[in-house]
């Protein structure tokens, strides 16, 4: 039996338990009861194991990240440094039977130099809410418009 439907019959139980017999309702309440505690306890290792799982994935894609960091770096230093080299030593296309390399005008970009002298037009702004600034003045007694607390009940394993 699933565990919805476990705590279904619990809760329908528990509805019916002034027409029951005392005694059978007692024994029945904690049969259910035991099955739910059993599928709850499998179901709280299942999720830990998946907590781990999804650490280690986390952990391993920051070092992937890491690692793919300092490649790029290197490819950029190391482009700089055949750039700076082929300027220097004036030759514009190096061409080999397995390789081209050559020097080219990168497309436009924008350079600012006075932000404030900009279009507003121009300008993005990115608006962002101190939800935790928000909630210390509430549990401080103030009313801030356009807010509500809110309580929410969650699952913990330990």
């Amino acid at each position: 039996m699933k565990l919805y439907e476990l705590a279904a019959n619990y809760a329908e139980l528990l509805n019916m338990a002034e027409e029951m017999d005392s005694d059978a309702l007692v024994d029945t309440l904690e049969a259910i009861r035991d099955e739910i505690e059993l599928k709850a306890e499998n179901i709280a290792k299942l999720i830990r194991n998946l907590e781990a799982d999804a650490k280690a994935i986390k952990e391993e894609e920051k070092r992937l990240n890491d690692k793919r960091t300092a490649i790029e770096n290197k490819v950029k230093r190391l482009k700089g440094y055949l750039f700076e080299q082929l300027e220097h030593a004036g030759i514009q296309r190096i061409k080999r039977p397995t390789i081209t390399v050559y020097i080219q005008d990168n497309p436009p970009s924008v350079d600012v130099v006075d932000m404030s002298a900009i279009p507003a037009e121009f300008l993005k702004q990115k608006i962002e809410v101190d939800k935790k600034g928000i909630l210390e003045r509430i549990k401080n007694g103030e009313q801030i418009p356009g807010v509500e607390l809110k309580q929410e009940k969650g699952v913990r394993i330990r």
